[in-house]
């Protein structure tokens, strides 16, 4: 089993992270107004960040997306689900092609408004009401440890990572959990 699957930032030399941050924001633009639906301003604001997470720091494998030590992202706002599906198809997962970003919020698409765990591989959880996903990572987080502390860092080592946006925090969900 491979560590992890190398994003195109780090396999191709001739791309570079401004391409890449740039690529999921115009995945993101083409595909929210093909839709005319979605929202853009969390694809066109955290692609950078995201390209650095995704190409530097998550261990995953696009070949395998269940494999068990991968880290995991969250997207808390998955209002902003346009950033996740433009990074698992830039970063090679099956299934997240550019046809389904095009088919973005269409009935029977591996890309829905919301990410739904299950639905389209590399979506750890379904995130749709806000605050939702902060509870998830909480949870896996807690997991993680545990699992760790009882069986070490040669077998577990993986982390979640997430991202929410402001109504994340306002709900409910997002205090009992943390």
């Amino acid at each position: 089993m491979t560590a992890h699957s190398l994003s195109a930032v780090e396999t191709d030399p001739e791309i570079t992270h401004a391409e890449m941050a740039n690529a999921i924001r115009f995945l993101a633009i083409d595909a929210i107004e093909k839709a005319k639906s979605g929202h853009p301003g969390l694809p066109m604001g955290m692609a950078d960040v995201a390209t650095v997470l995704f190409s530097r720091f998550l261990k995953f494998d696009a070949a395998d997306p269940s494999w068990p030590d991968r880290d995991r992202f969250v997207l808390s706002a998955g209002h902003g689900s346009m950033l996740l599906y433009a990074l698992l198809h830039l970063t090679g997962y099956e299934g997240v092609t550019l046809d389904q970003l095009r088919a973005f919020r269409q009935w029977g698409s591996k890309t829905p408004g919301h990410p739904e765990y299950g639905h389209t591989p590399g979506v750890e959880t379904t995130t749709g009401p806000l605050g939702q996903g902060i509870a998830t990572a909480v949870g896996m987080a807690l997991a993680e440890r545990l699992m760790n502390a009882r069986f070490g860092d040669d077998l577990v080592d993986h982390l979640p990572y997430g991202a929410a946006r402001d109504g994340c925090p306002m709900q409910g969900l997002s205090h009992e959990a943390t």
